[in-house]
C-alpha cells in the first residue's frame, strides 16, 4: 500500500525551472477567485504535518514554501480573505468562501521569520516553483487523526520521495531561529 503524502509530491518531486521568477496562486472558488501574485521564486519548500496548515482533501501534509513578503501581493478578491487565528505567530489568510489558505504572514517584528510569507505553491497554475525538500512536524499528523501504527510507513514514504522527515523544521531553518535568538540577547 502506498502512503499518500500530498498530491503535489505523491507522483515524485518535480524540480524547479531554471530562471523561474514567480506566478499566481488561486483559491478553489469556481469564480471570483482570490489571486495572490508572487514575483520571485520560493525557498524552503516543504511538506508540513502541523495541524494549523491548510491541506487539500485527503492529504496527510500541507505543502508550504517561503518567500519575502515584499514579493507577495493580493491581486484579486482580497476582500474574501480572513485571518484564521489572530493569536498564531503565522497569520494565515484563508478564503472565506472555499477555505483555502492563500498566505501566512508573520507580523511580529521580533519573530525570526519576520518579513517572510508562507505560501502554497500547489495553488498555482504555473509550474517551475522550488520543489519540496523536506518534511516538517511529521509527528503532528497524529494530532489530525493519522494512525500511530502507520508512522513508520509515512516516514519511509517521505524518505522514498527524497523528503527527509523532521519533527521540527529542517536543520538550516532551526539554525536560523537559534541564531536570531542568540543575536537578540
Amino acid at each position: 500500500m502506498t502512503v499518500h503524502i500530498h498530491p503535489a509530491v505523491d507522483n515524485g518531486v518535480k524540480p524547479a525551472l531554471a530562471g523561474f521568477s514567480g506566478g499566481t496562486l488561486l483559491c478553489d472558488c469556481a469564480d471570483h477567485k482570490v489571486e495572490v501574485t508572487i514575483t520571485s521564486q520560493t525557498v524552503h519548500n516543504h511538506v508540513c504535518g502541523c495541524s494549523k496548515c491548510w491541506k487539500p482533501a485527503g492529504a496527510l501534509f500541507s505543502q508550504i514554501a517561503v518567500v519575502s513578503k515584499d514579493a507577495v501581493s493580493i491581486t484579486a478578491n482580497g476582500d474574501k480573505l480572513k485571518i484564521v487565528d489572530a493569536t498564531a505567530a503565522i497569520q494565515r489568510h484563508a478564503c472565506t468562501a472555499c477555505g483555502v489558505h492563500m498566505l501566512g504572514r508573520i507580523e511580529h517584528t521580533g519573530h525570526p521569520f519576520f518579513g517572510l510569507d508562507f505560501v502554497h505553491t500547489e495553488r498555482s497554475p504555473q509550474s517551475g516553483w522550488a520543489p519540496a525538500g523536506f518534511a516538517a512536524f511529521v509527528s503532528s499528523i497524529l494530532e489530525a487523526g493519522a494512525p500511530a501504527d502507520q508512522m513508520g510507513a509515512v516516514r519511509a514514504r517521505l524518505v522514498e520521495l527524497g523528503l527527509p522527515p523532521y519533527d521540527c523544521l529542517s536543520p538550516p531553518l532551526m539554525d536560523a531561529i537559534a541564531s536570531h535568538i542568540a543575536k537578540s540577547r
